[in-house]
């Protein structure tokens, strides 16, 4: 028993979960890389100053959640909880906005952190594939990210899962929502928390997820009365759009998201079979992240998808993916001039693009078989002192049970026909 254990909230990935991880981070990223979107990577801590402008001051993210430690020269810095003010950052300093190519279109994979109340698909680090579009104020880039992420959890198998849509407005009419909704919260009988938040950022007050709170919302003002003509007509395309396609969703009128930079289209992926923590991943657009960051306006639009929650999502609807195994051929020597020969073997066989692993250690022909078994390898190929004399091999196929003798030198040409 190790005298150390994994801080609380988090999780090792080892082999074989690890497996199923790196599948749904590469069905996450197909369809992004099939449709112009870059790989970005930024570090996991970045000045605080970013989140807390960028996130806002009020989300539970910055005030309660956020990783911070302040280095030996006096930095204060931020375990990353969120991907998009970095990437944004990282394009505004890399100077990506002036090639002329707008919008400058991003994906990126990696582990964030929030201090939170651990429970079943919450945890203190978690993994995400995110998108961002960056620069163009475009219904279509709305509408296409929503389709990516739909097409993306489709190729998973996924089906169980709902997409919620809704818009924020624009900076035009949203301050008149937000003064409407304040007047009709400050009527209502909230613990002192709420009630400073809205005086901050009313909006955040619809997502409470508390009973007593959620039974007084009841006739809240909505944001959708009081969007003005140009985010109506901006908010029908994305929804055209999306019907057009084929992808369903459902309009939510409370969806209003955890961060404060979301404009106009917001949506939210759910997935039913995960009980409370039911989100597995969303965005929306961010017309006024870029100046709240000190660069120019560019308008954008992006999406976060869980890793550890699409997982979750996977087992819940009982699907088991179909992993390449990890090795298809299994090489056991019987004595030491059959470890060298057939070492040399294996290189040729890895080199040759065959997964291939070696029964190290000396082990005896039992404990050797009993290891290319666990392995999930199709072949072994056997070789002792009788048979290299005779230069062969012994071809196992671990399925039927045959086993042939083989030429040595034909081994590797032998396996490529036999998975071809």
């Amino acid at each position: 028993m190790s005298t150390f254990n994994a801080p609380k909230g988090t999780y090792d990935l080892l082999p074989p979960d690890s497996a199923k991880f790196l599948a749904v981070r590469e069905a996450i990223a197909a369809p992004l890389r099939n449709s112009g979107y870059g790989y970005v990577e930024t570090p996991g801590f970045e000045n605080v100053e970013l989140f807390a402008r960028g996130v806002g001051e009020s989300t539970d993210i910055v005030t309660k959640e956020m990783y911070t430690l302040t280095t030996k020269g006096g930095d204060e810095l931020a375990l990353r909880p969120e991907g998009t003010a970095s990437v944004l950052r990282a394009a505004l300093e890399a100077n990506l906005h002036k090639t002329g190519n707008l919008p400058v279109k991003l994906w990126y994979s990696g582990s964030y952190y929030r201090y939170e109340r651990p429970q079943k698909g919450r945890y203190r680090h978690f993994s995400q594939v995110g998108a961002e579009a960056i620069g163009a104020e475009d219904p279509l880039l709305d509408a296409e990210l929503i389709i990516l992420a739909d097409q993306a959890y489709r190729s998973l198998g996924l089906r169980e899962f709902r997409i919620l849509l809704n818009s924020l407005g624009d900076k035009e009419c949203r301050p008149v929502y937000r003064t409407a909704l304040q007047d009709f919260l400050r009527g209502l009988d909230l613990d002192e928390d709420t009630r400073r938040r809205v005086d901050i950022n009313p909006l955040r007050v619809l997502d409470d997820k508390r009973p007593d709170v959620q039974k007084q919302l009841t006739g809240a003002p909505v944001l959708r009365d009081y969007l003005c003509d140009a985010c109506k007509a901006y908010h029908e395309e994305v929804r055209e759009l999306l019907t057009a396609a084929g992808v369903a969703f459902e309009d939510d009128v409370k969806l209003v998201r955890g961060l404060d930079y979301y404009t106009r289209t917001t949506f939210e992926f759910v997935h039913d079979g995960l009980g409370s923590q039911s989100a597995v991943g969303g965005g929306g657009r961010y017309d006024g992240l870029s100046e709240m960051i000190g660069g120019p306006a560019l308008p954008s639009v992006g999406w976060a998808l869980g890793v550890d929650r699409t997982v979750l999502a996977l087992e819940a609807e009982g699907i088991e993916l179909e992993l390449p195994p990890t090795t298809e051929v299994f090489a056991v020597p019987l004595g030491e001039e059959a470890r060298q020969v057939l070492f040399t073997t294996v290189t040729e066989l890895r080199r040759a693009g065959v997964a291939t692993d070696f029964a190290y250690g000396g082990k005896g022909l039992k404990n050797a078989m009993k290891s290319a078994n666990r392995s999930g390898a199709r072949y072994a190929i056997v070789a002792g002192e009788r048979d290299l004399a005779e230069g062969v091999v012994q071809l196992k196929d671990l399925e039927s049970g045959e086993q042939n003798p083989v030429p040595l030198a034909e081994v590797v040409t032998t396996l490529l026909e036999k998975r071809a």
